[in-house]
């Protein structure tokens, strides 16, 4: 269940226009379906998808149930960092979807973690999401965690919960970071008006919190690690970008025009640590810098 409040520049939206804004993975014509059926209230009240929303307006959407699909086991390569027999740590490579969505119901790494365990996936996030736990953008790179049972997963999703799962990124930001270290703390959300984007949301916004150091200064780049107290969607992208610094290659945080010929952001997640769910031992797993990011490296 999602709640929302109209800020004043979305006043005078639609209300299934306003919501395929904020639910970015469900389509307008399902959205106005949805409503009809009464999951989505305006101020505590059915109301139509034609309904013009006023600023100040607190819309509450409960997304029914996903119809089941069907997800092919595909043989595609994985680098798989570390696996025993509750989970696995896998190297995911710039360009691969964690797990099927509309336009994306190949190719992805469940497609490849349900062929490489078969029927050793845990099932709680459903048929969409088996073994996933958490998850990184298309064009990010690095370690994620794939659970095999339920008992890892719920595991493995409390320590996630409880910001206590160890997780360093690198990447590459724009511009001279003149603080060797620092945190920044502010809210994620949807942004209120480009649904494909998450921005600083003090009113819809989540809890964030990105830790930061510098590791290496170039002319006009800076090289740095991330440290994550949370794990909102982007997050790291929207925290840089709102200080001025926004990744690398990110066209959607940052400018469209750069002098190398990358796809998507600059960033690596590099190390992931966590109490093994059986034997309560911590493990921390390194995935190597891919080949791409460590040539940049060279260049700068």
């Amino acid at each position: 269940m999602s709640n929302y409040f109209v800020e004043p520049e979305q006043e005078g939206l639609r209300l299934d226009v306003f919501l395929s804004q904020m639910e970015e993975h469900t389509s307008r014509s399902s959205l106005q379906k949805h409503i009809k059926d009464g999951h989505a209230k305006v101020n505590g009240e059915n109301i139509k998808p034609s309904y013009t929303v006023c600023a100040g307006d607190e819309i509450v959407y409960n997304s029914p149930e996903p119809v089941g699909v069907s997800i092919v086991a595909e043989d595609i390569p994985l680098d798989i960092l570390y696996e025993d027999e509750d989970l696995l740590v896998v190297n995911k490579p710039k360009g691969m979807v964690v797990h099927p969505a509309p336009g994306h119901l190949s190719g992805t790494l469940v497609n490849a973690v349900m062929f490489h365990c078969k029927d050793s996936l845990s099932g709680i996030n459903g048929e969409l999401r088996p073994g996933i736990v958490h998850r990184i953008d298309r064009d990010t790179t690095g370690s994620l965690i794939v659970c095999k049972n339920d008992i890892a997963h719920n595991h493995i999703a409390e320590q996630i919960k409880e910001h206590s799962v160890n997780r360093i990124y690198r990447g590459i930001v724009v511009g001279t970071v003149s603080d060797e270290e620092g945190t920044i703390h502010a809210p994620i959300g949807r942004h209120p008006i480009d649904r494909k984007k998450m921005s600083i949301n003090e009113r819809n916004g989540k809890d964030a919190i990105t830790h930061y150091r510098v590791l290496k200064r170039f002319d006009k780049y800076t090289y740095m690690e991330f440290k994550l107290e949370t794990g909102r969607t982007h997050q790291i992208r929207v925290h840089m970008a709102s200080i001025g610094h926004p990744l690398l290659g990110d066209e959607v945080y940052g400018t469209k025009k750069c002098p190398f010929h990358l796809e998507g952001q600059t960033l690596h997640a590099a190390i992931i640590g966590f109490i093994h769910p059986t034997t309560g031992e911590y493990i921390e797993v390194e995935a190597p810098l891919p080949e791409y990011f460590q040539h940049l490296l060279h260049i700068l």
